[in-house]
């Protein structure tokens, strides 16, 4: 099921953006093959636990093995997409890069996932989420005033710019290719898709709306009435009472007297009155004073925490004993599911390439040039 049923999705395994989009892809319809090396790569946990991987299967490789490199090439010649996350060159040097396998495929997508880009002059050092977010400037946006720039965990470049941008490429592409019979390659920058987000800042940052210091601003903590407040518990509250009616309902609630949002010279007096008010109380007591209401305020949950509204909307779910974030966006006629669990590195091997069509599995298995875990 999903709108990308009978799309077909090879993967050559790496960390963090490009298993994420495959995921993605995956949730939402396509049948993604994910080409794994005999050991593995890197997680953050035991395979099982790697939701990254979830909802596909796994076929060990041993790339340096001509026979592997073959195998790659026969599933490359009956794919929809191919997705690589390797540093600029590496593919080539495989003899999988976007020539060889749009010689085999003339209308294969083939999907670049780096961190810096195909080119520049970064283009082969190595580099992380917080490289890439810092260059862009998305970086220098997050944190209070007088303070340095907080890191996003590697929510917002891997993921958001990074992930999501290889995703509506691809998707693109694959658009595109029903009308001109021909492949593309997107290259996916993770420093790219993070100037990108940066968009609507820029033009508030030549129109004078938007100051380059930290913490000053409307949507960056500079506002009072869009913060984060501790509760009597030591918790926090998120208050995002921006337009004039929903402020209002905000000090309504609140029940007490507040210096004038208006004039930014009040902002200090308007911060420490919301600091004492929201210290009285705890956050399950002011989560059910604004509940349903248009205050704006919201209780800070810790990762994978519950609330009514997302338990309501299936936000989070229990699958095969782990609890995960649903599949993302939802569809009506053709919905999205979890299907496969995170796959062990070559779990899959033998009856995903025989359902792939390769008939030598005897043979790559005894070479070793593939590996069934």
């Amino acid at each position: 099921m999903g709108p990308l049923e009978g799309v077909k999705v090879v993967e050559l395994a790496g960390i963090g953006p490009a298993p994420f989009a495959c995921m993605m892809l995956a949730e939402l319809g396509a049948e993604v093959l994910r080409i794994d090396r005999p050991g593995g790569n890197v997680s953050l946990g035991p395979p099982e636990l790697d939701l990254l991987n979830r909802g596909r299967r796994s076929v060990a490789l041993d790339l340096k093995q001509p026979a592997a490199v073959g195998v790659v090439r026969s599933l490359v010649a009956q794919a929809d997409v191919l997705v690589e996350g390797f540093r600029p060159g590496v593919a080539e040097r495989l003899g999988l890069g976007p020539e060889d396998c749009h010689a085999l495929n003339p209308r294969l997508i083939y999907g670049r996932m780096t961190g810096w880009g195909q080119d520049g002059p970064l283009a082969q050092s190595a580099g992380h989420d917080i490289d890439y977010l810092a260059i862009s400037g998305a970086l220098h946006l997050i944190g209070r005033a007088g303070g340095p720039p907080q890191v996003p965990a590697n929510l917002l470049g891997d993921f958001a710019g990074g992930s999501l941008y290889l995703v509506i490429g691809v998707l693109a592409a694959l658009h595109e290719a029903r009308t001109s019979g021909r492949g593309q390659v997107v290259d996916a920058a993770i420093v790219d898709g993070s100037a990108h987000l940066t968009t609507m800042l820029l033009g508030a940052l030549t129109a004078g709306s938007w100051r380059q210091e930290r913490g000053t601003n409307l949507l960056d903590t500079g506002a009072p009435f869009y913060d984060v407040y501790e509760t009597a518990d030591g918790k926090h509250v998120a208050v995002g009472a921006l337009e004039p009616q929903f402020y209002a309902e905000l000090v309504e609630k609140l029940g007490i007297d507040l210096p004038d949002r208006n004039d930014p010279a009040q902002w200090p007096e308007l911060r420490k009155a919301l600091t004492e008010t929201f210290r009285q109380r705890t956050q399950a007591e002011w989560t059910a004073l604004f509940d349903g209401s248009d205050a704006c305020v919201a209780p800070v949950l810790p990762l994978a925490g519950e609330h009514p509204h997302l338990v309501a909307r299936g936000t989070f779910v229990e699958h095969r004993g782990v609890r995960q974030a649903a599949p993302a966006p939802r569809f009506d006629r053709t919905p999205t599911s979890l299907d496969r669990p995170p796959a062990r590195p070559g779990e899959h091997t033998r009856e995903a390439l025989a359902d792939w069509g390769i008939t030598n599995l005897d043979a790559l298995l005894d070479s070793g040039a593939a590996v069934q875990n």
